[in-house]
């Protein structure tokens, strides 16, 4: 039988002409995936904290890629990074040595305080990776017996999208549809020591928590609360794993979150700013006893730790080694929380700030958190909803403090 022939759909537009925002956005859904709902703008440009669309609108970024974009757009240092080492060696696989994986390496482990590195590409593989280690640490050197290894998590978490992470995950929507899902979890209330002792015992190997929850609408804990995590899980013998992916590298006026309580976790899970906006970088770091329990062929990446990745990686490093940006983030934050407070009564319900960093609750009187995005949006301003009618603020660290005053004005006018 004679395959039938198959024709390419007619171009909506000539071969090589541009296209509009809306021809674009049009163009996305018979092709793409709907697993993501964006905002309406089409982004073709970029430099510093501001955006163009493809008709040469302007925007304030005032999201920076969920921090992934701590120092803005194409921030020279780490272009030109980039395009040296573009010119020099891509990639090699783990399979041999590169010349930039080490430099990169020590310079992570000095600004953690920790001691090794594990280089992956993306947030969730650091998760992954993380819960993999935690466990082979359990049954290695803990004695947990084969396959009874628990992790403790918490409410309202967001540390990824894979099915191992949804599965313990409070999120109808990431959740529904996509089991079964891995044993191995406990899930207790955030910010709830009393309920996180009483959910370890002696198959506990890690507790996994993020120092402030970003995707449940930047949840602060109690002061003191990362601190008694620190105590119960050095008292009950196992680890405490911090995912600083989003809170982490600057973003909260220190370089990382925990260092708001003087806390050192035996693992860190990193990723999102580490890559400059340029490449995915991502790294479990820890102690020497917990990383060294992984032994070739254990764990892998092909992409992970590349010469590409090290390079951008480590000029992000010299940057926060400067301490210029925790501070930046440190002196802003401040800024921002004085303007949101005098929202607040005037369309702002609530908010929780710290660094360059909220959550801020709208009077769902005026709309959800979609809709102020979009009033945002035609205000030259980009932000995201979360739940409800929350939205997330967290600008490059690079934004001034002219260009924040205008974002709230702004944001004021969306709330009128």
């Amino acid at each position: 039988m004679t395959a039938p022939v198959r024709t390419a759909p007619a171009p909506t537009a000539p071969v090589g002409a541009p296209r509009s925002s809306a021809e674009l956005i049009r163009a996305e859904g018979p092709v793409l995936a709907h697993n993501y709902h964006p905002l309406p703008v089409v982004v073709a440009r970029a430099e510093g904290v501001w955006v163009e669309d493809v008709e040469g609108r302007r925007y304030l970024d005032m999201l920076a890629g969920y921090s992934a974009l701590n120092f803005g757009h194409r921030h020279p240092a780490l272009i030109e990074a980039a395009h040296r080492q573009l010119d020099q060696l891509t990639l090699t696989s783990r399979a041999f040595h590169n010349d930039r994986l080490a430099g990169f390496a020590e310079a992570l482990a000095e600004l953690t305080g920790l001691d090794m590195v594990l280089p992956m590409n993306t947030g969730a593989e650091a998760v992954e990776s993380g819960i993999k280690v935690a466990r082979k640490w359990a049954y290695d050197v803990k004695g947990v017996p084969a396959d009874r290894a628990t992790i403790v998590v918490a409410d309202g978490n967001f540390h990824g999208r894979t099915t191992t992470i949804v599965g313990f995950s409070d999120d109808t929507t990431a959740r529904t549809g996509f089991g079964p899902f891995a044993p191995g979890f406990r899930t207790v209330p955030y910010n709830d020591l009393a309920a996180l002792e009483a959910a370890v015992d002696d198959t506990t190997a890690a507790v996994l928590i993020e120092p402030i929850q970003g995707e449940a609408g930047v949840i602060i804990p109690d002061q003191g609360y990362l601190t008694g995590v620190r105590e119960l899980t050095r008292r009950a013998g196992c680890l405490f794993i911090a995912d600083e992916i989003q809170s982490g590298l600057g973003r909260t006026g220190t370089t990382l979150a925990v260092e708001h309580e003087s806390v050192v976790p035996d693992v860190l899970l990193l990723g999102k700013a580490l890559g400059g906006g340029i490449v995915p970088v991502s790294a479990v770091v820890a102690r020497r006893e917990v990383l060294g329990v992984l032994g070739p062929g254990q764990h892998g990446s092909t992409f992970g730790g590349n010469p590409l990745a090290a390079a951008v990686g480590s000029a992000v490093i010299e940057l926060l080694a400067t301490g210029e940006f925790q501070r930046r983030a440190a002196e802003l934050g401040e800024q921002l929380r004085t303007g949101l407070a005098a929202l607040t009564g005037k369309g702002v319900t609530g908010f929780r700030a710290r660094g360059l960093w909220a959550g801020v609750d709208i009077d769902p009187a005026l709309g959800t958190g979609r809709e102020i995005s979009e009033r945002l949006l035609a205000e030259g301003i980009l932000v995201k909803d979360t739940h409800g009618s929350t939205i997330r603020l967290a600008p490059p660290l690079t934004i001034t403090s002219e260009e924040l005053a205008s974002a709230l004005t702004s944001l004021e006018r969306a709330l009128a």
